[in-house]
């Protein structure tokens, strides 16, 4: 594919830069003692193991389906980000120690000169351009990973600069901060490791649904002439542009089974065409539509539903008249702590007011 040739390609371009980057700021850092230079250094080694992390990750989630993975390997992005976590936070984590160690036992001074202070300017505007270079490619070609990794550079171009700051406060008043300025520093590290492993969690946990996409799918599904409504879209990432969903559409009761089948079938590829969203199921729920009777009284206890507090949404009303049931899934808000005591209630002001229907309540999840 195009899209990880071009991600592959960006990976390398960052390994290059930040592997001269780690070596010369290594080189000057034990020259001059700085241990705010070689916190930096492992900084960018780190940027080094995240990309190549990026690049394997990259290369496996493009592998085919086979029959054990018949949805794809595209979560192999998500597993690669959170290793590449971990790898930053170890790193923090030694940055910072170390840099406790130089501030309980100072040592000799460090000895900056304008030859090391120049690489430490040049290895900024480096940086910067890296950065600026990555997020771009990230951008055109909707990788988090890229655009992260390019975030995440033109912020280290800010922690090399809090290191030049620190080499020319000692280079010409003799203040020496930059054992301070290496916990800074891993502290910053430490801090885009745990952001970094939330994200990754997140990805695999399964995220709420983009409500952009799913606005779109809604608004989409919903210039279908017999839809009545669009709800419960459920969307699974399985890597870039590879989403599989699930949805449910109310349609007149006067529908039959083939032309209940010829819509699904329509919004299925529908979908696909204009998302790239793969419908794995188009649930219906039938609406009344043919006995005011029935419409009068969905009003009457859609009003009793929605004068509890947290209720968002009700959908996929049905009156089965001949077996006296009522079915209606209600939405409520996750904040609320008593979700659970607020369905309860509902269901028991809506048994009192029609005992002679049984309600099927679903608690639906608010998606």
């Amino acid at each position: 594919m195009e899209r990880n040739k071009v991600i592959i390609k960006t990976s390398i371009v960052g390994i290059v830069t930040n592997l001269l980057l780690a070596l010369f700021k290594g080189v000057i850092g034990l020259l001059s003692g700085s241990i705010a230079v070689l916190i930096d250094s492992v900084n960018n080694f780190s940027d080094v193991l995240s990309s190549v992390i990026t690049i394997i990750g990259t290369k496996l989630a493009g592998k085919n389906p086979d029959k054990d993975h018949p949805l794809g390997h595209g979560r192999f992005e998500y597993l690669a980000g959170m290793a590449v976590s971990v790898i930053i936070l170890i790193a923090g984590w030694q940055a910072f120690t170390d840099a406790l160690a130089k501030i309980i036992d100072p040592g000799n001074d460090p000895d900056f000169n304008i030859v090391t202070i120049t690489i430490i300017g040049i290895a900024i505007f480096v940086k910067i351009f890296l950065g600026l270079y990555v997020r771009k490619k990230g951008k055109a070609v909707n990788s988090t990973a890229l655009t992260g990794s390019g975030t995440d550079a033109l912020f280290d171009a800010l922690v090399s600069t809090s290191v030049l700051i620190s080499a020319l406060l000692f280079f010409f008043f003799e203040i020496r901060i930059e054992a301070f300025v290496g916990v800074a520093i891993s502290f910053f590290i430490l801090k885009t490791g745990i952001e970094m492993l939330s994200e990754s969690k997140d990805d695999i946990l399964g995220r709420r649904t983009d409500t952009e996409l799913r606005e779109r799918i809604v608004k989409l599904v919903g210039t279908e002439d017999r839809v009545m409504g669009v709800y419960d879209v459920v969307l699974h990432n399985y890597g870039h542009e590879h989403i599989f969903g699930s949805l449910h559409v109310e349609v007149p009761d006067s529908l039959n089974a083939e032309q209940i089948d010829l819509l699904e079938r329509k919004i299925a590829h529908m979908v696909q065409v204009e998302t790239g969203v793969i419908l794995t199921a188009v649930g219906i729920y039938s609406v009344n539509e043919t006995s005011d009777k029935v419409k009068s009284l969905r009003t009457e206890i859609n009003k009793i539903i929605h004068s509890h507090d947290g209720v968002i949404q009700t959908h996929g009303f049905y009156l089965n008249e001949e077996e006296k049931t009522i079915n209606i899934d209600i939405i409520i808000d996750y904040s609320l702590k008593n979700r659970d005591g607020i369905f309860s209630e509902i269901k028991n002001s809506l048994e009192k007011t029609y005992p002679e229907y049984k309600f099927n309540i679903t608690n639906d999840l608010d998606v």
